[in-house]
């Protein structure tokens, strides 16, 4: 059983700096990896070694394979992470990696290639008896096809793109005269934002919730899932923040649907870490997607589980069996994540440069992920997220009072942040009530101007 020694963070910003701290905490020497934007980032400064891999543009350094596997090869590194975003979820990698003799700390290639194209991923969910939102069987490009297969389904339907997220590629049909219209556009955004204008039809769900199972899998047939996330309030397609358990899922659904979804990832022969995520609407779960990776919202798992989900990550990929076994998995109190931006609480438009003041919340219960020091100069060539600010409480309720406290205390100056938008959020009586939707966020924007 191989036993990672040193170990290279494929990624930058706070999750490079999450994961230094469990290898370190795991007797795991670690190598970081920059771009020259990032030369005095708080994970390079920490790591064991740092070696810069090309210039800011991601392309050039982040995403650039040759260059990383370069890094491990002069450092010796005997295992690679590659976090999430960047190439967390690029198969090829992946096999790169592992051609190299590097443990590569995620899933099998082969699910990473199955799960990352949305229509083999839906057909594969289904046929791993996961519950599927009704739709086209995989890929239409038929014009005559997409017109019976929304009339029997009903309108509005969705237009999604195969590859890719982040809603482009997303068209919404509510008139049969606008279907092969959208269709097209939707095609054009695919090929041009992913290189692939491959796209599929569903149902559109008019006012659904945004659920997600954690799910962990030793590869060896044995999976377990760690509970539910409430995703639902999302700007753009984008969340922006995050809480678990979902103030609307019982504790017969959990256990009937985590229990579908751990079934699902041992008939799969899953490897590591992974989430399912749903739309739910009347008390019905439809799969959308698999993100076959570490999740950003991970810690709010973590805070009601109690398990360190990249160290056992790490003891997976180096062969150990799952630290708990189904039975020993318990569920307590209430966990909620805020995503903190670089970005205008209002437009939304990023706002990089430098940090002049920062001061991090503490007390009971209060977790702040985040690579920021005062003098950092948040680099913008990046995803605008600086922060994650996530607090525990024994009840929901409790939970939201100490992030209230926590955002109060919470100090970022010389760049604007998104707090003054979580701030309004908290006083908000239908968030407070935990009564949204996926629209939801976005209807309340509208209301204040945004």
């Amino acid at each position: 059983m191989p036993q990672i020694k040193k170990l290279l963070i494929a990624n930058r910003g706070e999750i490079a700096l999450r994961i230094h701290r469990a290898c370190h905490e795991m007797g795991i020497k670690t190598v970081a990896v920059h771009s020259t934007a990032d030369a005095d980032a708080m994970h390079v400064r920490l790591a064991d070694e740092a070696i810069c891999i090309g210039p800011p543009s991601a392309a050039d350094s982040y995403l650039n394979i040759p260059n990383i596997i370069s890094a491990a090869e002069i450092s010796g590194a005997d295992a690679i992470h590659p976090g999430y975003g960047f190439l967390s979820e690029n198969a090829q990698f992946a096999e790169i990696v592992e051609l190299h003799n590097i443990l590569f700390v995620g899933p099998k290639p082969e699910h990473i290639r199955t799960m990352g194209d949305k229509v083999q991923a839906k057909r594969t969910a289904g046929a791993l008896g996961l519950p599927l939102v009704p739709g086209s069987d995989g890929a239409i490009s038929d014009i005559a096809e997409a017109k019976r297969i929304a009339e029997s389904i009903g309108y509005p339907v969705i237009i999604k793109a195969a590859s890719g997220g982040g809603g482009r590629g997303m068209k919404v049909v509510n008139d049969p005269e606008d279907l092969e219209t959208q269709m097209q556009q939707a095609g054009s955004e695919a090929k041009a934002a992913f290189g692939d204008a491959t796209v599929y039809m569903e149902k559109y769900l008019g006012n659904p919730r945004h659920i997600e199972f954690q799910i962990f899998g030793d590869g060896e047939g044995n999976a377990i899932h760690l509970g539910e996330r409430d995703c639902s309030l999302q700007r753009r397609h984008q969340k922006v923040l995050e809480e678990a358990p979902s103030p609307i899922i019982t504790a017969e659904e959990r256990e009937r649907m985590g229990g579908i979804v751990a079934k699902a990832m041992a008939d799969m022969g899953y490897r590591g870490a992974g989430t399912i995520e749903f739309l739910w609407e009347a008390g019905e779960f439809y799969f959308i997607e698999m993100n076959t990776r570490l999740q950003v919202e991970h810690p709010v798992t973590e805070m009601i589980t109690g398990l360190d989900l990249v160290r056992e990550q790490i003891r997976v990929a180096e062969g150990h069996p799952l630290t708990l076994r189904q039975e020993d998995v318990q569920f307590r109190g209430h966990a909620i994540e805020c995503r903190i931006n670089a970005e205008d609480p209002r437009t939304f438009a990023p706002s990089p440069g430098l940090v002049k003041v920062y001061h991090a919340p503490g007390g009971m219960h209060v977790r702040v992920d985040s690579g920021l020091y005062a003098g950092y100069r948040v680099p913008p060539y990046y995803d605008s997220m600086i922060a994650k600010l996530i607090v525990y409480g024994t009840t929901r309720q409790g939970a939201l009072r100490r992030l209230r406290r926590a955002l109060e205390e919470m100090v970022i100056e010389g760049v604007t942040t998104t707090i003054p938008l979580h701030r309004a959020l908290l006083d908000d009586p239908e968030f407070q009530e935990g009564a949204y939707t996926i629209k939801w966020l976005e209807e309340w924007l509208a209301k204040q101007g945004a």
